[in-house]
């Protein structure tokens, strides 16, 4: 068979007996971590207003599914839309350090969605969610992701639409037929620009929505018997051949049902670009290790890969002086000198970008290029950070940051993270019954009952109302 084909056939027949019992403990805390994301992102983040007006406008406002952290219920696929740009609007979502992107936030909201457009069982769910992962992250290894990059596309967004469609297919139960088609016609929406870039753009969370919308749509389309096109990952006006100069289609299959792309996935501690993280770390322990203040330091420099230099790194006069929070995300300057001035990087540190200790540090942190870490990748999102201060130097490698999968958190850490991000929305005792709900998602007898634990109780000065 052809890639898109075992990919497919790989797709419509997980079932959860059947998938090693560690990739399905590790898939209901990823839908734990992506849904403190959305509940927090849908009070917080400045582009929720916009999405919410424009969802209402569009008429998507009049549905049975639910968006987390939101009273309201939305049609279908707005609410693939909404909790897949949500879950990408804080930049805390999980990661997939080879495929350079965050599989959860285009693939859960869409197998959500589609487990509440037919009343599915959770383990069907979760069974979508697991083969979303694999289709994603495989499909991001095959381009390979660098050279993606390097064309200005966000694998996020692209790679994504078809995890999404991958997801929905399965929860809809699509045989291999099915899913092949429904990835035919995802091809034709495979779309994710890295120009946000330029200006702070919130694009960047809009195509993960419309990523997840655009895959459930494209498996619902198949379920009423639309026909997609053949071949769509590697024939010859397909997604791999088009969107990268030398992809390697047999990656995409390599060790299928052997080697689990989901437990390559990370989870972020730092609600920030993750090439930024081990940075993050290596400041904080400094920081802690050797009781260094601010105003005590004279020099920073933050060794990173290419593709981190990219991001985080270049042009250095703009990343010295981010202007809002999504140049603060991605910006190494910024959370670096955060972690050092306040001994944290958490969400509410995006408040401080006109802090005065933060500001004086701006100038004094340097991000390089450093063929060490470059070694490590992509491996690992490595990060070596050199401190000058009290005419010393202190330095630390961290070439496994908090959160990967070989350093992953533990279940009281991950509660704490989605706690410190839902217990303000939905209270506390709401918060940790749809936590429990979550981890228990795949013996809910219909996964509408999990989404009905996503509402806060009140719904007082919501953002966007």
């Amino acid at each position: 068979m052809g890639i898109t084909a075992t990919l497919s056939a790989f797709t419509a027949g997980i079932r959860l007996d059947t998938v090693p019992r560690e990739v399905v403990h590790r898939a209901r805390f990823l839908v734990l971590d992506l849904v403190g994301n959305i509940v927090r992102a849908r009070h917080d983040a400045e582009s929720t207003a916009s999405f919410l007006a424009a969802a209402r406008a569009m008429g998507m406002a009049s549905g049975n599914c639910g968006v987390f952290g939101d009273a309201a219920r939305y049609t279908p696929g707005g609410a693939a839309f909404l909790n897949g740009a949500l879950a990408h609007s804080l930049d805390f979502d999980d990661t997939h350090a080879a495929g350079s992107l965050h599989p959860g936030a285009p693939v859960i909201p869409a197998a959500l969605a589609a487990g509440e457009m037919v009343g599915a069982r959770g383990a069907d769910v979760l069974a979508g969610i697991i083969a979303g992962y694999e289709m994603t992250c495989r499909v991001a290894l095959a381009l390979p992701a660098a050279e993606h990059y390097d064309r200005g596309y966000h694998p996020t967004a692209t790679c994504g639409a078809f995890g999404a469609a991958a997801a929905a297919a399965r929860v809809f139960g699509l045989d291999a037929d099915g899913v092949a088609n429904a990835l035919g016609t995802v091809l034709s929406q495979t779309a994710g620009s890295l120009q946000f870039l330029a200006n702070g753009a919130w694009t960047k969370r809009f195509q993960v929505g419309w990523a997840a919308m655009n895959g459930l749509m494209s498996a619902a389309l198949v379920r009423e018997g639309f026909k997609g096109a053949s071949e769509a990952l590697e024939g010859k006006h397909g997604f791999l051949r088009a969107y990268a100069p030398n992809p390697i289609p047999e990656r995409a299959v390599r060790d299928l049902g052997s080697v689990w792309e989901l437990m390559n996935t990370a989870v972020k501690p730092y609600p920030s670009c993750r090439y930024g993280h081990a940075g993050i770390d290596a400041a904080l322990a400094l920081r802690a290790a050797n009781d260094l203040a601010p105003g005590e330091i004279t020099a920073v420099r933050l060794g990173l890969p290419r593709s981190g230099m990219m991001l985080i790194g270049a042009p250095a006069e703009k990343k010295a002086n981010p202007k809002n929070v999504v140049d603060g995300q991605f910006s190494g300057p910024f959370v670096i000198a955060s972690a050092l001035a306040t001994g944290a990087m958490g969400w509410d540190s995006y408040a401080l970008l006109r802090d005065p200790a933060i500001q004086d540090l701006l100038p004094k942190v340097e991000c390089v290029f450093d063929p060490e870490i470059e070694a490590e990748f992509p491996t690992n999102m490595s990060g070596k950070l050199t401190i000058q201060a009290r005419g010393q130097t202190f330095e630390r490698k961290v070439v496994v940051p908090k959160g990967e999968p070989s350093n992953f958190l533990t279940e009281e850490e991950l509660r704490a993270k989605f706690a410190g991000l839902t217990d303000a929305v939905l209270g506390a005792d709401r918060a940790a019954a749809l936590a429990g709900a979550v981890l228990g998602i795949d013996t809910a007898p219909d996964v509408s009952v999990l989404m009905r634990l996503a509402a806060p109780l009140m719904s007082a000065k919501l953002a966007g109302e």
